[in-house]
């Protein structure tokens, strides 16, 4: 199965693409059987309920994991979402305990009593993990099904998690599948990792409509740090966490004006491009998965300092950029994880941030060498980072992490950029490490907000 940049990269809203994204999804796509089936057996569906396991249980009110699923059993995904119908659609919902769609028969479905979030039971496959069941009008079972939401907005069916490897010759021509064989296949070819990815994706679609794609990928994470930028007050939740970086980037814009500036001013630039979209998926905005939304503001951040910041930055710079950030992001998600829930936030913010590095480094003109030195050092400063979000929502530490993450991602850029490319540790190693360290992680470390500074908190 082939997956590229749109894969890696998707358009989507806050605050979690696990949590929410990955659950309405699930709902949607069960919806849909539902639908099917009882076309076939011409039975209406009457009723139907969820329950939510594991991480999705202890973390999902926090992350919106109950409005997520009230939203895909009304027929919407993520993508396609108008935000601001959400919360005359929620109140709908809860007023009348019942969900129509256009064509069929209204059935019921009550928000507080047919979402059950299970503490006890955690389901065998991953710690994302969500039952529903529907129901025909004599209140026998019609379907059910199990669901997991893998991260980074990924979700399959139980009957699909452990589905052998596809065998079958795959239709792109670079079909690596770690770092050493991207590295090989480049070599042999005379390819960039960027021309490689590209002619991968080409072979499924044509060049200018996954130009496209890019360019809309890229257009809605300039659009995400731009209302950032602009937004200010309490982020929803109940931690009473302000908004900063519309302050903090006009102490920044009369900084420069002043020409005013500390040396190490680029680090807040980084931090605050960061900050404006974490602080924008908190609130549940429109945000792209960068390969999460827990860690969504590293690559855009890191894809503003090129463009604004960096000499010679250019259009096609910002292409390469993202193409490279893709094709080390499948590598790490095919040989690891992305999901906090799976292996805490390493998954998360530290794929994020060698993604990054990896694409700076190669906008910038790094080898492919580089490109997988600046990936692998940005990683391994990373590892063992667990996830520990406050009230099981995306701000503390989150906001913050994303900051550093992108400050991290561009240190690594430089430092392989100093280089040849040889290095100690290969980014493949570093990747295992991940994956080593995150099977030897305390449940309350992953996504749980039950250790860590989840439960450090001030007392009020």
């Amino acid at each position: 199965m082939f997956i590229g940049v749109s894969d890696i990269f998707k358009i989507g809203i806050g605050p979690s693409s696990s949590h929410t994204m990955g659950p309405m999804v699930a709902a949607h796509r069960f919806l849909a059987n539902c639908f099917a089936l009882a076309d076939e057996k011409n039975t209406p569906l009457a009723h139907l309920t969820t329950r939510l396991h594991g991480s999705l249980a202890f973390t999902g009110k926090g992350h919106a994991s109950d409005r997520a699923i009230f939203l895909g059993l009304q027929g919407f995904v993520p993508e396609t979402l108008d935000l601001d119908q959400i919360p005359a659609l929620e109140k709908a919902l809860f007023d009348t305990k019942k969900i129509t769609i256009a064509g069929r028969p209204a059935f019921n479905f009550d928000p507080e009593n047919d979402l059950i979030f299970d503490y006890d039971e955690a389901l065998p496959a991953h710690a994302n993990g969500l039952q529903f069941f529907a129901y025909d009008g004599s209140g026998a079972l019609m379907l059910h099904e199990i669901y997991y939401s893998i991260g980074g907005g990924f979700v399959r069916r139980d009957d699909e998690m452990n589905r052998p490897p596809d065998t079958a010759e795959p239709k792109h021509l670079y079909p690596f599948r770690n770092a050493a064989e991207m590295l090989e296949m480049g070599d042999a070819a005379g390819l960039s990792i960027a021309e490689m990815q590209m002619a991968n994706e080409t072979a499924y679609r044509s060049e200018d409509a996954v130009l496209n794609t890019i360019a809309t990928i890229r257009a809605t994470m300039e659009g995400c740090i731009a209302r950032g930028l602009q937004e200010e007050g309490i982020l929803p939740g109940g931690l009473n966490v302000k908004r900063r970086a519309k302050h903090i980037h006009a102490q920044l814009v009369n900084e420069w004006q002043n020409n005013d500036q500390q040396p190490h001013i680029a680090n807040d630039w980084l931090s605050v491009y960061a900050m404006a979209v974490n602080e924008e998926n908190a609130a549940g905005g429109r945000i792209v998965t960068s390969p999460t939304n827990g860690a969504a503001g590293i690559i855009p951040a890191v894809m503003r300092y090129y463009r604004d910041h960096c000499h010679g930055a250019h259009d096609e710079g910002t292409t390469i950029l993202l193409l490279t950030a893709a094709a080390i992001g499948v590598i790490i998600k095919t040989n690891a994880s992305i999901s906090g829930a799976e292996v805490g936030c390493q998954g998360e913010v530290g794929s994020a941030s060698a993604m990054a590095a990896a694409g700076l480094c190669a906008a910038l003109g790094g080898s492919n060498a580089q490109i997988e030195n600046a990936a692998e050092i940005a990683l391994e400063h990373h590892l063992g980072m667990t996830c520990d979000p406050a009230g099981g929502l995306v701000q503390v530490p989150c906001i913050e992490r994303n900051g550093l993450g992108a400050i991290k991602a561009v240190s690594a850029a430089s430092l392989a950029l100093r280089g040849d490319g040889s290095h100690f540790i290969p980014l493949d190693n570093c990747i295992e490490t991940m994956r080593q360290t995150g099977l030897d992680m305390h449940e309350r470390y992953k996504e749980t907000s039950q250790g860590g500074l989840a439960v450090n908190l001030p007392e009020c």
